[in-house]
């Protein structure tokens, strides 16, 4: 057997004559939602550590971001981490399409590598403009509670008496508040929290050499467990995306106040989707079709694992390196242990949730449960088997494949709501190499050839009966 790389190796199994072959070749990652944030979130017993990458478009200098947050942040509880971070978690987690290959039916046997053929398959921002800000205004009944300067952002910490002054300080101090945003803000202070500001550092940026901005960290006890949305919501344009990544030492984590539901998953699905990009179409669909069909008011689960470094598979397939040590430790899991893998368990539950103001009005919140079971969105395409069907195997495979494929167009169709006619040439591609038996099988053969008469036809008949006779008289005496 010829020697095949380690990755691939990992990705591949066989099982015997009628065995798949197969590896991962495509992702539905967070690039597909073009609205969308994504939140790295873990929790250890009251202690959270929330990352945020925002996809905001547009000058830095217009940047801003107001989050409400329990307590008054020290410096020590802001950090800025690599986005590299939440790309590696996107792309080992994401929803995926495994691509696996039918044995050769009249074959006794195949080798896998063979048959390879590698392909390449919230929080959202305030528009604000650059101006001093002034340590308390009475005016307002807005105390500023602490500023730092964390690399290339300045931050400033806020409390507040009353949503109407919290709204005119921002407006004065140079926030582009959008409309509703007093009714949003005064909850959250009628509860008692802080606000987190944060400002682009234009000189900093510039220092830098770069318009990007880098994902902010927060870390705080308290004991609610949530993330807030609805500040978020003042300013949306119709349906925002989230993708939550958490991490806790003891199970998954899941909403409390929305159901928590599992992504159809382990479905098989037509060849073609493969081709042409349709992968990530096809995903986009299926999900907006679980979303519709939930409610529009459920949060979907798109994987959970055990992903504690001494443990085995952490995916299946798996589409690269599970996370390390340090990015754990990066992402705030600090009770990660290198020196004692045996006493740092760690879960990794991927959330997605879709909201807006009508569907999603209140904040998310969160437990973590005891749960362990694996679950990851996954989805199936087998290619047919090649090559000489003249055998019956090879024809009982042919009959199975078309009922096959019968089967994944309608789940296709249950998935995304996909339907065409050009779907039958999918179904009956290799129809025609089944050879259908002779009716009557079993009748003497008539020879129209030689004239076909009545006569002729009597005569083959009888001659046919009579063998039968004679056949079953032998076997009586017999």
């Amino acid at each position: 057997m010829k020697k095949v790389s380690v990755i691939t190796a990992i990705m591949l199994f066989c099982i015997g004559a009628h065995a798949f072959c197969g590896f991962y070749v495509a992702k539905a990652d967070a690039t597909l939602f073009n609205t969308k944030s994504q939140i790295i979130l873990v929790r250890d017993g009251e202690r959270s550590v929330i990352t945020m990458s925002n996809d905001f478009k547009g000058d830095v200098k217009d940047f801003a971001m107001v989050i409400p947050v329990p307590v008054v942040l020290g410096r020590n509880d802001i950090r800025v981490v690599n986005p590299a971070l939440f790309s590696m978690l996107d792309s080992y987690s994401a929803p995926r399409m495994v691509e696996y290959w039918d044995t050769e039916p009249c074959l006794r046997y195949m080798e896998c590598d063979d048959m390879i053929d590698v392909r390449s398959m919230s929080m959202v921002p305030i528009m604000a403009r650059e101006e001093s800000v002034s340590r308390k205004d009475k005016q307002y009944h807005v105390t500023v509670e602490a500023r730092y300067d964390v690399e290339e952002y300045d931050v400033l910490i806020l409390s507040a008496k009353e949503s109407g002054g919290l709204k005119q300080w921002l407006i004065h101090n140079g926030y582009k508040i959008p409309e509703g945003a007093e009714e949003v803000l005064d909850p959250y202070i009628k509860n008692g929290l802080k606000f987190f500001v944060v400002k682009v550092d234009l000189e900093e940026m510039k220092a830098r050499n770069t318009e990007y901005m880098r994902p902010l960290q927060i870390e705080f006890n308290s004991g609610k467990f949530m993330l807030p949305i609805r500040l978020g919501m003042a300013n949306a344009d119709g349906d925002q995306d989230m993708i939550v990544y958490a991490f806790t030492r003891q199970g998954r984590v899941e909403c409390t106040n929305y159901r928590t539901v599992k992504l159809p998953t382990d479905r098989n699905i037509p060849a073609f989707v493969k081709e042409k990009g349709q992968f990530g179409p096809f995903y986009k669909d299926l999900f907006t079709k679980a979303y519709d069909r939930e409610g529009r008011n459920s949060v979907f689960l798109e994987y959970a694992w055990n992903v504690t470094p001494n443990f085995g598979m952490k995916c299946d397939p798996c589409v690269g390196p599970p996370p390390m040590y340090q990015e754990f430790v990066d992402a705030g899991a600090n009770w990660i242990d290198p020196n004692n893998p045996n006493n740092s368990p760690i879960f990794f539950t991927r959330l997605h949730v879709r909201y807006n103001r009508d569907e999603f009005p209140q904040d998310l919140f969160f437990q973590v449960t005891p749960n362990m079971e694996h679950f990851q969105g996954r989805y199936v395409v087998t290619n047919a088997a090649t090559g000489d069907m003249s055998c019956s195997g090879g024809q009982e495979y042919l009959k199975e494949l078309e009922m096959r494929r019968k089967n994944e167009v309608d789940e296709l169709a249950a998935l995304t709501g996909w339907k065409s006619p050009r779907y039958a040439s999918y179904i009956y591609q290799y129809s025609a190499g089944i050879h259908e038996p002779k009716r009557n099988e079993g009748l003497p053969f008539i020879p129209w050839s030689t004239g076909g008469t009545v006569a002729g036809i009597m005569a083959l008949a009888l001659g046919f009966v009579v063998r039968r006779r004679k056949k079953a008289l032998q076997l009586e005496n017999a």
